[in-house]
């Protein structure tokens, strides 16, 4: 017996040394993946407006949307050094000359606890809507999984259908876990749907749109698209709010009937599953009393205000900003034409909008694609990161066995 003990032993050991390396190599491959997307994107050359006029390229609007694509060398053609409006730089080049003082680290850290911020308002919220099932742990996984799907799939997607997944595989049971997707988006919505109103009461509408982004994107006025996409929201989150509090049923065989038209009918089996999860969510959410809403929505709000405050302090550590209130309300407008992108992540589109959105209140020459890159590392990169770290030891943890 005594010899059978380090044997014994000996096998616990090998036993968990592969448990470890099976949850490493996942991890490494994860890491090194976002190690290489981050490399790549900081490599990647574009062009920023030269400080003083001194730069060697200038812009000529290839393509006729009267919008500097600074990621589009097509755009610019080289000229005669320190006779261009333009240079050539990547965005480590432009990281790089930013000099770090007290005052912008103190905004940077700003930046990161606004972040943090929105993951934990995330993390109470969803743990209110499941009645606490979920332990903090689960919590924080759930979240950085949500987002880390968000982050490889295109906006028009997201990452919901992968939530629903995710909860279903901490215990959730799988109706409650879609009513819980369900109405965490719609609180999103409607967050936004009371936010830009009031935003707007305050900034006043003369400098909202800014003119340079007409015919930037599909060829449409930047006021077109905005409107269009605010008030498909607002009547996509009107009519789910009425599906699942006051008629789901009738919801569900109205669905129904409309998708039996033959120019509709492939979309059908998709539908019966929007049907049975409006149903679903209404059996999981009527009855709740009015703290339980108000405490998701002042959740939702924590999240989604710190959300665009990143923005903010990104911009203050780099320089002084004019009018923060319309920073932070252009991004509000800013956010319909992200979540209409088909790219991951809004890859492409987002650092176009960026700069075509804040490149007036961003004055200083040189800066707006290092602002651009440290808010893609904070909202994008960051999740990537944390996303290949937590999956592998969560699959691990989730398994049924």
């Amino acid at each position: 017996m005594a010899e059978e003990a380090p044997v014994v032993q000996q096998e616990k050991e090998f036993r968990r040394t592969m448990r470890l390396r099976r949850i490493l190599l996942p991890v490494l491959l994860g890491l090194v993946a976002a190690v290489w997307l981050l490399y790549r994107d900081l490599g990647r050359e574009r062009y920023e407006e030269a400080p003083h006029g001194n730069g060697d390229h200038t812009w000529v609007d290839a393509n006729h949307n009267h919008l500097p694509d600074l990621g589009d060398p097509a755009e610019f053609k080289p000229v005669e050094p320190g006779t261009g409006h333009y240079r050539r730089i990547t965005a480590r080049e432009a990281l790089g000359s930013i000099d770090w003082t007290w005052h912008s680290t103190v905004w940077f850290i700003l930046a990161l606890i606004a972040t943090v911020l929105r993951d934990v308002g995330y993390m109470i919220r969803i743990r209110l809507l499941t009645d606490k099932q979920l332990s903090w742990r689960s919590s924080f996984n759930s979240i950085m999984l949500w987002e880390f799907a968000s982050a490889l799939t295109p906006s028009v997607v997201g990452g919901s259908g992968i939530a629903v997944f995710i909860l279903d595989r901490e215990g959730i049971p799988l109706g409650r876990s879609t009513a819980v997707v369900l109405v965490t988006a719609m609180l999103d919505e409607i967050f936004y749907l009371v936010a830009v109103p009031l935003l707007f009461l305050f900034v006043g509408m003369d400098n909202l749109f800014p003119a340079q982004l007409d015919l930037a994107f599909w060829g449409l006025p930047i006021k077109t698209i905005f409107w269009v996409g605010y008030l498909f929201i607002a009547a996509m989150t009107a009519t789910v709010f009425y599906a699942i509090f006051f008629r789901p049923r009738a919801f569900k065989f109205l669905l129904l009937h409309i998708f039996r038209l033959r120019f509709l009918r492939r979309w059908r089996p998709a539908v019966v599953k929007v049907g049975d999860d409006i149903v679903t969510a209404s059996t999981e959410m009527r009855g709740r009393d009015r703290t339980f809403w108000s405490k998701a929505f002042i959740t939702t709000s924590l999240s989604w205000g710190s959300r665009f405050l990143v923005i903010n302090f990104l911009a203050a550590a780099l320089f002084s900003v004019s009018d923060h209130l319309l920073l932070y309300t252009r991004q509000l407008i800013m956010w319909v034409i992200l979540l209409i992108s088909p790219t991951p992540g809004s890859s492409g589109v987002a650092e176009l909008a960026f700069a075509g959105f804040f490149r007036d209140l961003l004055p200083t020459a040189g800066f707006i694609g290092a602002v651009a890159i440290l808010w893609r590392i904070l909202t994008y990169y960051l999740y990537l990161f944390v996303g290949a770290i937590t999956l592998p030891r969560w699959l691990r943890r989730t398994a049924r066995h």
